[in-house]
């Protein structure tokens, strides 16, 4: 959602749906029939990257935020199931107005399509950008990832992106790049299904060597726990690594490709079956008796 000069209200029926400004590019958009397209993150709503995101997507359609209040890093799927989840409208940026959510990335897209957008879903869900990449199995405990996750659960193409952590962070860079690759795979006839990982590298190195759809790394990553006391003498432990890989990875994997300066696209399933050990299993005849 965004306001400024020019605006215009899409819609204004109470008890609909939320209030929303629509600036003179969105208004373009959906008089051209372009997509509905919810914004999330887990870096919070007032991260830069998903500003950054938003200026980008709302060339494409008509983009409501519904982002975490506070950063939610590394929270990977978790829902809030025992807490209410409280939603305000706020000023993300000068002309941009989202929604923020209490809760974890997850529940942002589950309050968007079974409340704030139940009568107009989105026709796409968009994560990020994440401020760090996400590559390997660090897939797994993305707050960034399982927010396009969740918008693949209820059937919406979805796709998550993610920068290289770097000294100096080219979020408008990525986020140009994000709305090209949009436009590519977010055509009406490719989104059946969709859910994608799309990785940055450090682009203050130089734009990317260009584009590998490659598959996800599983090598484990370099971990350890430090050990400190606290004031009162009562030990506390800190984990540090988690991104470099412990001997090679897959040539062939996002973590070779993004280490070697290109944007990684992975298509990812949340089917999590072990489709070839299903049979074998299966004649072990096991008994709960």
């Amino acid at each position: 959602m965004s306001g400024g000069a020019g605006a215009s209200i899409a819609d204004d029926r109470p008890g609909d749906k939320a209030l929303r400004v629509l600036s003179p590019a969105q208004d373009e958009a959906m008089e051209s029939g372009a997509m509905r397209i919810l914004l999330t993150n887990d870096d919070g709503i007032l991260a830069p990257g998903l500003i950054a995101l938003y200026r980008e997507l709302v060339k494409l359609g008509e983009v409501t935020i519904v982002a975490p209040t506070t950063p939610q890093s590394a929270v990977g799927h978790a829902i809030s199931v025992s807490q209410p989840l409280f939603m305000q409208e706020i000023q993300v940026a000068e002309g941009v107005r989202g929604h923020s959510v209490d809760g974890r990335p997850a529940d942002c897209v589950k309050v968007a399509v079974l409340e704030l957008m139940k009568s107009a879903p989105p026709d796409l869900v968009v994560s990020g950008i994440n401020h760090g990449e996400n590559v390997g199995i660090n897939v797994l405990y993305s707050g960034t990832v399982a927010a396009a996750v969740e918008g693949a659960f209820y059937g919406l193409p979805a796709v998550a992106f993610s920068l290289t952590f770097a000294e100096r962070m080219d979020f408008q860079g990525a986020a140009r790049m994000a709305r090209t690759i949009l436009e590519q795979v977010a055509a009406p006839e490719r989104r059946a299904g969709l859910l994608l990982s799309v990785n940055f590298p450090d682009l203050s190195k130089g734009p990317p060597r260009g584009v590998r759809v490659c598959s996800m790394g599983v090598q484990p990553t370099e971990e350890a726990m430090i050990r400190r006391l606290d004031p009162r003498g009562r030990p506390y432990y800190w984990m540090t690594g988690g991104y470099i890989p412990t001997g090679e990875p897959h040539p062939e994997s996002d973590q070779t490709a993004l280490a070697d300066g290109y944007t990684t696209v992975t298509p990812l399933r949340f089917d999590l079956t072990d489709r070839e050990r299903l049979p074998r299993i299966t004649a072990w005849r096991i008994s709960a008796e």
